[in-house]
């Protein structure tokens, strides 16, 4: 049903998101892989006043394509 469909999807996700939250790649057969990138604390500057602010670290998500995903992208048939 459109319910357990969506319950499934979300289960999915939650996964992928706890194993992100700890650091691990999530790979995706077929699509790609997903992990996270630390970045460092840097100084940068307020555009409108042009003040120097700091920036803080962070972690971002980062998905790099696989080849059948690239493949299914930069051809004229669908997969």
């Amino acid at each position: 049903s459109k319910s357990d469909a969506g319950a499934a999807v979300e289960a999915v996700f939650e996964n992928i998101r706890n194993a992100m939250k700890s650091g691990d790649t999530v790979s995706l057969v077929g699509s790609g892989s997903l992990s996270v990138s630390d970045r460092a604390s840097r100084t940068g500057r307020n555009p409108r006043t042009g003040e120097e602010i700091q920036i803080a670290a962070s972690r971002s998500p980062i998905f790099k394509a696989g080849k059948l995903l690239k493949d299914a992208v930069n051809s004229d048939r669908l997969v």
